[in-house]
């Protein structure tokens, strides 16, 4: 098999981590969560106290990293870390630092079979030429109970209507902001993960089993 790339993009809490992970694990590939790397220069930010707006302050800050990591950390999913992130991500001079990142450890990291990479513009943005895309689509509801009971079960407060209210203006700024906005990225195959995800497996492995000419 040849070394691919498989993106994945939807709006937020619609699963596409668990996806990736899922993809990431049955295809042997190597799993790149670009929203790791927004959260990682977030929680910079909060750390130095920083405010989510100031340009030349953040510029400074991320002129001097060489590489963000993208391990994952569950403190990186607090609350607080993703409301700067869905700031700081609306800005052209972040997503340009962040898209170089992407694809300085997508050529750094010698992965044989290749990678799956989630995010907001994968497909249509970063990686325009992957060779599967995967659009991953949720009802706004279900997305809300997912996010709430994760807060819970890490431990925070989280109150439904709250948790409703704040993914869909965040669904309104990723989908019509002027810097990459949310799209379904040309090509890509709409997955339906608003059921079980046994239910969305069965779709993933048709499409790229299908792709990669594996049989299952």
């Amino acid at each position: 098999m040849n070394k691919i790339i498989i993106s994945i993009d939807g709006p937020a809490g619609s699963g596409k981590d668990r996806i990736a992970r899922y993809v990431s694990k049955k295809w042997s590939f190597k799993h790149l969560d670009s929203g790791i790397l927004y959260r990682r220069i977030a929680n910079l930010i909060y750390k130095k106290k920083l405010d989510p707006f100031d340009k030349k302050n953040i510029i400074k800050l991320i002129n001097n990293i060489k590489e963000l990591s993208y391990r994952k950390h569950k403190n990186l999913r607090l609350e607080k870390i993703s409301r700067i992130a869905s700031i700081i991500a609306e800005f052209k001079y972040l997503r340009d630092f962040v898209n170089k990142q992407q694809k300085k450890i997508v050529k750094r990291i010698n992965k044989k079979n290749g990678f799956v990479i989630d995010g907001r513009d994968i497909g249509s943005v970063v990686f325009k030429n992957a060779n599967v895309k995967l659009y991953i689509d949720v009802d706004i509801h279900i997305r809300a109970k997912r996010r709430h009971k994760q807060l819970i079960d890490m431990g925070e407060k989280s109150i439904y209507r709250k948790i409703l209210k704040d993914i869909k203006l965040r669904d309104k700024k990723d989908k019509t902001r002027i810097n990459s906005p949310l799209v379904i990225p040309k090509g890509a195959f709409i997955i339906d993960n608003s059921s079980t995800f046994h239910s969305t497996q069965n779709q993933i492995i048709k499409i790229i089993g299908k792709k990669i000419n594996v049989k299952y």
